[in-house]
């Protein structure tokens, strides 16, 4: 199981974005002023520009994946907004073509003088931030599993479908470990599907960041979690350590109490797949 194959438009790997859209993502972040769903959403849109960019060439984006972002709360289904609603895994060129609206951000940048300046950039968004509802994560991770299910039978040599489930409760549908297990035994021959889990916190807590063990984790609920995840390929460890991210060897793509930066940087690492041709 080597986590190395070639990722190109004839062999294209997918993401799965699982968001947790229930009433408790109104909460704040970490004790800040942003609330939870403002920030995953703003997280992976982020994260869906970079890859388009990452994947565009001269005649424009290559299809070297297909996303998913189902959200559950209220109900669970495609959280994408505008003209891709409804659908579920969808190539990146026409997600990098069909944004639902591109919105004018204002970020500070360095000025060249050792300060920083104000300055617009486009942003677009093809998930808005919702929190209605429970927790049906068990639901979510079923879908998932259809989703991971039918790719692996039609892309049976591919790099592995990942599925990044971002949340910040319990379950409110039953023991999610079940659900999860099920996502983890679809397998291509380069490796099983790989499942990682963000716990998006509103204390001001220190996150605990790919651990390689459960012992520090403070509830039976983290240690689900934490069971449920995913060992970190070792490309994954080796650029979470580049980034200043300790990943030992037994590192699982978990992170517990996560603040905005570890929002971040969980997407960053987790979606880190072997080079594109």
């Amino acid at each position: 199981m080597t986590y190395s194959a070639e990722i190109s438009r004839a062999n294209p790997s997918c993401f799965v974005f699982l968001v947790d859209q229930s009433a408790s993502m109104n909460d704040p972040i970490g004790g800040g002023g942003q609330r939870k769903a403002e920030v995953v959403a703003d997280a992976i849109n982020r994260l869906l520009a970079e890859l388009s960019v990452k994947c565009a060439k001269e005649e424009g984006v290559r299809d070297y994946f297909h996303v998913a972002v189902l959200g559950y709360g209220h109900t669970v289904g495609s959280a994408f907004t505008g003209p891709l609603a409804g659908r579920d895994l969808v190539p990146l060129s026409q997600v990098a073509d069909q944004p639902a609206r591109v919105e004018k951000r204002v970020k500070k940048v360095p000025d060249g003088a050792g300060g920083l300046v104000e300055t617009t950039t486009s942003f677009p968004v093809w998930v808005d931030p919702v929190a209605n509802g429970a927790t049906p994560m068990c639901h979510a991770l079923a879908r998932a599993d259809a989703l991971v299910g039918d790719w692996v039978a039609r892309h049976p040599d591919c790099f592995p479908p990942i599925v990044l489930n971002l949340t910040d409760g319990e379950s409110t549908d039953g023991d999610p470990a079940t659900a999860a297990w099920a996502v983890q035994t679809h397998v291509t021959a380069d490796g099983a599907a790989l499942l990682f889990n963000l716990h998006v916190s509103a204390a001001n807590a220190v996150p605990v960041t790919f651990p390689d063990t459960d012992v520090a984790l403070p509830d039976p609920y983290a240690r689900t979690l934490f069971g449920m995840s995913s060992l970190l390929p070792q490309h994954m460890r080796f650029y979470a350590l580049q980034q200043g991210v300790p990943a030992g060897d037994m590192a699982r793509g978990f992170v517990y109490n996560a603040d905005i930066t570890s929002v971040v940087q969980f997407l960053d690492i987790g979606t880190r797949a072997t080079e594109l041709r």
